[in-house]
């Protein structure tokens, strides 16, 4: 039987962003134009300081970046267009190293408005809040019912998978999903997998 190697695929509804977050692409808001790099990347423009957006890239990248910041302030003195084409020069070159560094590819900047994972807004919300507990506690209510669900369709299907060859391949099919569901969840809290381009398989 062919299954789907890529263990998100497994994965529904809440739970899926769970996996999503720890372990693979999110709908990442880092290259919007109103996302946080280029939020601060605007900031530190204006006030002439790079510092700030160092967090976002690998040290190897830091050098390049204080260059760029330095040429762009200069090209900035000149307004217009001139300003416009070395802003975005630099939120584009940030941008791409961070995520380099995230192991996805980048695709261009997004524009402000841009759609944002479900699941990274209420991650976003959590900190600002300074609490993640009305988060966490739906996590694991989905987590909870998902492995549930799951696991009274594979129980019901076993109770007929000698009843016949169709009702038996219908169990192994729930016994699958069931299975590469929960190990979903292991390997999303184990930290298997990190980055916005991790995959994950499974040898099932």
């Amino acid at each position: 039987m062919s299954v789907n190697p890529t263990v998100p695929a497994a994965l529904g509804g809440a739970l899926a962003l769970f996996i999503l977050l720890a372990s693979g692409p999110v709908g990442a808001h880092c290259d919007a134009v109103d996302g946080p790099v280029v939020t601060e990347a605007k900031a530190a423009l204006e006030e002439g300081e790079v510092t700030p957006v160092l967090k976002w890239i690998p040290e190897e990248n830091e050098e390049e970046i204080r260059e760029l910041f330095a040429t762009t302030l200069r090209v900035r003195e000149h307004g217009g267009e001139a300003r416009e084409v070395a802003d975005k020069h630099f939120f584009e070159t940030l941008v791409r190293h961070h995520r380099a560094s995230e192991g996805a590819p980048f695709t261009g900047l997004k524009p402000a408005g841009t759609e944002v994972h479900p699941v990274v807004e209420k991650s976003d919300a959590a900190l600002e809040t300074g609490s993640v507990d009305a988060f966490s506690s739906e996590i694991a209510t989905a987590v909870e019912e998902g492995i549930r669900e799951r696991f009274a369709e594979a129980a019901e299907a076993q109770a007929r998978k000698d009843e016949s060859v169709d009702e038996g391949r219908a169990f192994v099919e729930r016994y699958v999903e069931f299975i590469h569901y929960v190990r979903g969840i292991h390997e999303a809290i184990a930290g298997s997998g990190h980055g916005h381009g991790a995959e994950e398989a499974s040898d099932h």
